[in-house]
């Protein structure tokens, strides 16, 4: 048996190897408010449910009330209609929500005498969608990207076929942070009578905001015809800790075929809308507190203010030369490439510096994920950035790697 403090101290000392997470200097993975309030609330927040089980909604009721406040919350950002049922759940991430999203539309189409389903996905869509094709015993086909980056629809229309069950959109997609063409797509799935995904996990808590703000926004969610889901990640720009996200249907009924019943067993009734069956409360329960507590115009201000730190760092790395931003990014996350320098060479400078950017393969180049933190380390960003740019040697072959 160890004293209390021995293992905090090497718990404490394990941490320091690894990145300071509210340092500004990841690009991803985290999600860093840069807010004092937000952070002493999440806090609070979990200190009072800590040990709390969101499994049986019957038994604590209360709490099952606040995971459908957090679902109807979301839904209502994206434009889903009101009914008096929530057509959604909770889950633990992105990938769970995706997984959701999948095997719904697996046995919608296994109903209609689908044996082994298609999912058409653009070739940028996150890895979660052919994990799901592995996991449910589909066929996932890639549909490639234009000169744009966005999804080539006149690609999904040659390749979708009778066995398409679903088309994915991305809002925005996480290697180039460009948004798909989800008017194109959706009617291209209401068309063959398939169900279309929006996979907004990163975009859902920003792309609604900057609307507010009055910033151009593509129509991409539940107000485009034909989108039948739509997936957001609270636990990315919505700023709470990791373990929450949502998966919304257009219609109710849709979330019955994720829901998975079972009472052959010596314990009654077991039903799960999600993979997981126990699930820490405290994170849903402090998105639920972060959200009433920024509301809307809270969001608007953070959104505002990161929009402000994306300008500064386009402009900055415009400044330094020979550094393209891929596409047209719509959001505060942008893929560099250049024909002039190598930049995973310049990656390599950056990482002895100790900043952690990513490094994409297509096209080779970086990837940057900015958060409301990094407002206040951008002068050092850029300053160090244009040192790597001038002073980078070969590169060391470190690979992209996401996970």
């Amino acid at each position: 048996m160890r004293p209390v403090d021995n293992v905090l101290r090497e718990l404490d000392e394990l941490r320091r190897r690894d990145p300071d997470v509210h340092g500004g200097r990841l690009f991803g993975l985290v999600y860093p408010s840069g807010r004092d309030d937000i952070e002493e609330l999440i806090r609070a927040v979990y200190e009072r449910y800590l040990f709390s089980n969101a499994l049986n909604p019957l038994r604590f009721a209360a709490q099952a009330g606040i995971e459908r406040d957090v679902i109807t919350m979301t839904g209502d950002l994206v434009h889903r209609r009101a009914t008096e049922h929530h057509g959604g759940a909770v889950t633990s991430g992105g990938t769970e929500s995706i997984l959701m999203s999948i095997l719904v539309n697996r046995e919608r189409a296994r109903a209609k005498g689908v044996a082994r389903p298609q999912i058409l996905a653009p070739n940028s869509a996150h890895p979660a969608y052919a994990k799901a094709a592995h996991y449910f015993d589909m066929d996932y086909v890639s549909i490639p990207l234009d000169d744009s980056y966005r999804a080539d629809v006149a690609q999904a229309r040659r390749l979708i076929t009778e066995k398409t069950c679903v088309v994915v959109a991305s809002a925005y997609s996480y290697p180039h942070g460009i948004l798909d063409p989800v008017q194109e797509l959706a009617a291209l799935a209401k068309e063959h009578g398939a169900g279309c995904h929006v996979d907004a996990c990163i975009g859902g808590f920003v792309l609604p905001f900057m609307e507010m703000l009055g910033r151009d926004v593509p129509a991409w969610d539940f107000r485009v015809d034909g989108v039948t889901e739509i997936s957001v990640d609270v636990h990315k720009y919505g700023y709470v800790p990791k373990g929450v996200s949502v998966i919304l249907h257009r219609d109710y009924d849709w979330l019955w075929n994720q829901t998975f019943f079972y009472d052959q067993w010596g314990s009654g009734l077991y039903a799960t809308p999600a993979i997981a069956g126990a699930r820490a409360a405290a994170p849903i329960v402090a998105a639920w507190a972060v959200m009433q507590h920024l509301g809307l115009d809270g969001y608007k201000e953070i959104v505002g203010e990161l929009l402000v730190t994306v300008a500064r760092v386009r402009e900055g790395l415009g400044a330094i030369g020979g550094i393209d931003i891929v596409g047209e990014p719509i959001g505060p996350l942008l893929a560099l490439k250049s024909d002039t320098v190598d930049l995973y060479a310049v990656a390599d400078v950056m990482d002895e510096k100790g900043w952690h950017l990513n490094r994409n393969t297509d096209p080779y180049g970086l990837h940057l994920m900015l958060s409301p933190a990094h407002r206040d380390v951008v002068d050092d960003l850029l300053h160090d950035f244009s040192y790597a740019v001038s002073h980078h040697g070969q590169s060391k072959g470190r690979p992209a790697r996401y996970a």
